[in-house]
């Protein structure tokens, strides 16, 4: 599939390579040093979903990155000349098992597998007394060291550590290390077995008091009942790691002195390219969603699942709040519902789908004519943590169309954002004031508006909002390779538009918000009923 087309650039100034691996697929761009794109080409890539499995397959991974890769750089040989490091950015929560030799033992766990939740309850609840499933002296520790604590619902990398560990014991014993997938990456790339600060930090095993420091706890070790050695060292973003593979660097027509800088994993290197400054305040829609801000100090809200965790900015923490699904609530409208290929349906692509579907919905009135739309497609995570809400319309009448409905998804992922916001701001202990918005669904001058008019926040679009991952990958090269400092990116930001919030409209979604949070403390029992997970772990 094709990306933006490469131009061509009589400039001999050096590129970074920037890989950015989502759950959707593989990105590649050539971007600048000053974080200018010059052109990107992007692969899909399968998700596995049966039940509460959710599995991707690395070696399609790296195929994807191949294709990519080949496409964007067979364009222009001058450019190719020109690339001096290759820096990834990767989706995280993912757990790769590889053996000695650093091949995969089967699929990855996908940041949506939740088989781990019954192995993380054995681990995290006290033998008398719990708090929310934890027991108090080991969810202190937790929040002590680390800023956080394992998921309950076992979707992070503890939760596939520890299932592995109990249900695989073969390939447990099989495996060598445990990678995220952007270690696993940089493995192929430069045969280096790393992780980065932040992609161990869902593992929940490393003492993160001393950003400067991240290193591993033995007791925390212990308390998920796991083998320090299959733990790989840990590096930071901008260590360069060493040069491509050989066969790497012939395989993609690069210098064989081209460099590998470790980047990050998605959340920080999209913060490194949004708004790196204290405080300012990022708003990602992608296939889930998130806020986040640097912040000088670890910080962590227990109740509302919101911490303050190791990053790539050094001697800095980066606060964030997740949503689980944001722009999948539109990709499920799109291929479930308007275009599932059945009867009713060919299954032809419609790339322009989500063009049209702004032009419809800027006709609609705000507030969808009373409309309510959930968008817990597959449950939440701030500022409840709970697997079991489920999506859905509310208020739906006869006078109803589709045009209402489309309105309704984006108005219902803009309240889902308001929800979270409230207590992200009480621990910044600030208003975030404007908040820069990227990720694929800020391209959109509708959302964005939407988003400005429900949340009572003015949102700064950048000016190439999809390419913030390949930007702060970019960013991380270029800092590693010491050609820029985390102080010039401030004056390397580029605004689109900023969207100021309509005063006309803040009773209207003030009204439909509090209906929003009443609807789910009402439906929460009804849903836990229907989507219980008995004991075998699959779904009711």
């Amino acid at each position: 599939m094709a990306g933006a087309p490469v131009t061509a650039e009589p400039d001999t100034a050096p590129l970074v390579l920037s890989i950015d691996l989502g759950t959707s697929g593989c990105k590649c761009a050539l971007v600048t040093l000053d974080g200018e794109v010059q052109g990107w080409a992007f692969r899909p890539v399968a998700l596995h979903v049966q039940g509460v499995q959710a599995e991707q397959d690395p070696h399609d991974w790296w195929q994807a990155l191949l294709g990519a890769a080949d496409e964007l750089l067979a364009a222009d040989a001058q450019r190719r000349r020109r690339v001096t490091v290759v820096c990834c950015s990767t989706q995280t929560e993912v757990t790769v098992c590889v053996d000695r030799q650093g091949e995969p033992i089967g699929r990855a766990f996908s940041w949506l597998d939740a088989r781990g939740a019954q192995a993380m309850a054995r681990r995290t609840r006290g033998r008398w007394l719990n708090i929310e499933g934890y027991g108090p002296l080991k969810l202190w520790r937790w929040l002590h060291l680390t800023g956080g604590a394992p998921s309950t619902t076992g979707r992070d990398g503890a939760g596939h550590m520890a299932y592995v560990r109990d249900h695989l014991p073969q390939v447990y014993e099989r495996t060598h290390q445990f990678l995220n997938a952007l270690d696993y990456l940089n493995f192929r790339l430069c045969g280096r077995l790393c992780a980065t600060q932040d992609s161990i930090l869902t593992s929940w095993v490393t003492n993160n008091r001393d950003p400067a420091r991240v290193h591993y706890d033995a007791r925390l070790i212990r308390m998920l009942d796991l083998d320090a050695a299959k733990l790989p060292e840990i590096v930071s973003s901008t260590d360069v790691l060493g040069p491509l593979r050989p066969e790497v660097a012939q395989r993609l027509g690069l210098a064989p002195d081209t460099r590998v800088v470790a980047g990050a994993v998605d959340t920080s290197a999209v913060a490194v390219s949004a708004a790196v400054r204290d405080f300012e305040t990022h708003l990602y829609l992608g296939t889930s969603s998130w806020l986040g801000a640097h912040v000088p100090t670890m910080r962590t809200d227990v109740r509302h699942k919101i911490a303050a965790v190791p990053c790539a900015v050094p001697q800095r923490y980066l606060a964030l709040a997740l949503q689980s699904t944001a722009g999948a609530n539109l990709s499920f409208l799109r291929d479930r519902i308007l275009f599932h290929p059945d009867e009713l349906a060919s299954d032809e692509e419609h790339p322009a789908v989500y063009e049209v579907l702004n032009r419809i919905a800027a006709r609609v009135p705000p507030g969808a004519r009373g409309l309510i739309y959930t968008p817990w497609l597959f449950g939440e995570r701030t500022p409840v943590d709970d697997p079991l809400l489920r999506a859905g319309l509310l208020n739906l009448s006869l006078a109803h169309s589709r045009e209402d409905i489309f309105r309704a998804f984006l108005e219902g992922v803009a309240l889902n954002t308001r929800w979270m916001m409230e207590p992200f701001a009480r621990l910044l202990g600030r208003s975030p004031g404007t908040i820069a918005a990227v990720g694929g669904g800020a391209q959109s001058d509708v959302w964005c508006q939407i988003l400005a008019d429900v949340t009572g926040q003015p949102i700064r679009q950048l000016a190439q909002p999809i390419q913030a991952n390949a930007i702060g990958a970019a960013f991380l090269g270029a800092i590693g390779i010491g050609e820029r400092r985390f102080d010039d990116l401030p004056e390397l930001r580029r605004t689109r538009r900023v969207y100021e919030p309509a005063a006309s409209l803040s009773r209207l979604y003030t009204d439909q918000f509090e209906t929003f949070k009443e609807v789910r403390q009402r439906l929460a029992p009804l849903y836990h009923r229907l989507n219980r997970v008995p004991a075998a772990g699959a779904p009711a």
